[in-house]
């Protein structure tokens, strides 16, 4: 008889730790993080400025490397991959959304999503970045620079770059932060439209408790440590 198995995690962490060096001595930023997480879920991580939150996600982003314990993401052991492979990680396995946007400035909104896709070798980067833009409303802004668009534009820009090479995962770390409460609401109904769309596993860090309160799981971090994990519903098949 057939028995039914979960399908294996995208993210598996196991006392994950991250140490850096301070005026004093070692700092430990990330004490002992065990995680696992699904594919497609959505999963807002909560807490106090200072608590690890953004430090776990560089580390899922292959940015940083861990000082103790494993992490695996789509299927990817990070612990021995050396720069390059950690770069081809990122670029094939996961899109960053940051806070402040993080375009190239002398490039255009086009030039900007192409850009992971270039690296690539992709034949036909430029012709998906203008579908990407386009899904995200801003096929008539594709030839504007970043200094020509709002920060909301900039931001549907970045979400563009984040999706356009279809990644396992998208990591968005407070991607509303510098943004009005109106624009935001509409950048996180595309963030939202878009993972729906494609399917991926999303991390969110968010200081909003209504837009935590949207995701699959909510972690909560203190201190370095993953004190809560809150299931809101069940994710989407």
């Amino acid at each position: 008889m057939d028995t039914f198995s979960a399908p294996p995690a995208l993210i598996e962490a196991h006392d994950l730790q991250f140490e850096v060096a301070g005026p004093a001595g070692r700092v430990n930023i990330l004490r002992g993080v065990d995680l696992k997480v699904g594919p497609s879920e959505v999963v807002g991580i909560v807490g106090p400025s200072g608590s690890g939150k953004t430090s776990l996600m560089m580390l899922l982003a292959g940015l940083d490397r861990p000082t103790g314990g494993t992490l695996s993401v789509a299927g990817h052991d990070l612990a021995p991959m050396d720069e390059d492979a950690l770069a081809r990680f990122r670029r094939e396995e996961v899109g960053i959304v940051f806070q402040s946007f993080h375009l190239v400035p002398t490039m255009t909104a086009l030039e900007n999503v192409a850009m992971p896709l270039e690296f690539a070798g992709d034949e036909h980067a430029f012709t998906r970045a203008e579908a990407a833009l386009t899904s995200v409303g801003l096929g008539h802004r594709i030839t504007h620079y970043p200094g020509q668009l709002s920060g909301g534009e900039q931001q549907r820009v970045a979400l563009a770059r984040a999706f356009v090479a279809l990644p396992k995962l998208i990591l968005a770390d407070e991607p509303t932060g510098n943004l009005d409460r109106a624009t935001g609401q509409l950048v996180m109904d595309l963030l939202f439209d878009l993972r729906e769309k494609y399917g991926v596993t999303l991390m969110l860090i968010t200081h909003d408790p209504l837009l935590a309160a949207r995701c699959d799981r909510q972690l909560r971090m203190e201190d370095g440590r993953l004190v809560e994990d809150v299931t809101l519903r069940v994710a989407a098949e």
